[in-house]
């Protein structure tokens, strides 16, 4: 009996939430062993999938250490595993949710403080007169320290940040942070500031796998079928099929939306979601009609873009 494909997800909290929704509305039902609290899941329409229940950060050290082959997690854990992370793992698909900016955010009682180029000069000012360097809070190491040189940001140090990181200016435990924000109010609770250019990642949730797994064709075939099934889904929420009843007297109108990005089908077109109105409305006024619009529920193409790549970039 071959190996089966290890699906990483979720084990508790908002994220949980959102994966299971999205996973729940591509046809995939997660059903958990050993009731609420068990690590481990089947899921429903993927056979060959053995999922186990983790913590985002460990989904993320996981799929970087090439013990489970795909993982949902967000991209802001898998930044800071550091190195060439996309050398370790492929981004196969971003979810558009979990998300949140890994910013530099400063005191606002720092009014000369704008960018990062100010921040360079506060650092050498502060070394200056009292000898020691600046002081930044973060969890967020390994990016801390890339976007730091990038920026020529050299003299400061880093104070790691074991709780409410936005709070140590006020405590006095460091001069600003860097730190994960979704809305900015806890930032602006805490008198804090984000620089014009201090936006290091706009992170959100990554359906992503390991480059460090051993994967066989049993597992690669059964990566291929899920992924097929997702990128139908997220392709159905993106399109819309258009049928009328006979064929248009004009046929250059259906050519005219072909080149523009229509796909022929046997009854009709299909078209982006955005240009139904545009699209039927162009057939209406070439004498076609009644046109009625319908979503799909998957958009199944003869490709599949995340599996090839994944394909070749495990050398199988």
């Amino acid at each position: 009996m071959s190996e089966p494909l290890i699906l990483a997800v979720p084990s508790k909290g908002r994220l949980k939430e959102q994966v299971d929704a999205w996973l729940g509305d591509c046809g995939l039902k997660l059903s958990v062993s050993g009731g609420s609290r068990g690590y481990m899941a089947e899921l429903k329409g993927a056979p060959g999938v053995q999922v186990r229940l983790l913590s985002a950060g460990d989904i993320a050290e996981a799929l970087d250490a090439g013990e489970v082959h795909l993982g949902v997690t967000g991209e802001d854990l898998l930044r800071e595993r550091g190195g060439d992370v996309d050398a370790r793992v492929l981004l196969l698909r971003a979810l558009g949710f979990g998300r949140a900016d890994l910013v530099v955010a400063v005191p606002k009682s720092w009014i000369d403080v704008e960018t990062m180029a100010d921040l360079e000069e506060v650092g050498h000012d502060l070394l200056a007169r009292s000898g020691r360097r600046m002081r930044v809070a973060t969890k967020y190491l390994a990016q801390t320290r890339g976007f730091f040189a990038r920026h020529g940001v050299a003299d400061y140090r880093i104070t790691e940040s074991g709780g409410a990181t936005e709070g140590a200016p006020a405590a006095g435990s460091a001069e600003l942070v860097v730190d994960i924000t979704t809305t900015g109010a806890t930032l602006e609770a805490n008198s804090l500031k984000i620089l014009a250019d201090g936006v290091i990642l706009k992170s959100q949730a990554q359906f992503a796998a390991s480059l460090r797994a051993s994967w066989s064709d049993d597992q690669l075939a059964a990566a291929e079928r899920l992924l097929r099934i997702i990128e139908a889904r997220a392709a159905a929420h993106e399109s819309a099929t258009l049928i009328w009843p006979a064929d248009p007297r004009d046929a250059a109108v259906v050519d005219g939306l072909v080149a523009q990005g229509a796909v022929r089908r046997p009854n009709g077109l299909l078209v982006a979601a955005s240009r139904i109105a545009e699209a039927s409305l162009a057939l209406a006024a070439a004498g076609v009609g009644p046109v009625t619009a319908s979503r799909p529920d998957f958009v199944y193409d003869s490709g599949c873009v995340s599996a090839d790549e994944l394909r070749q970039r495990v050398h199988i």
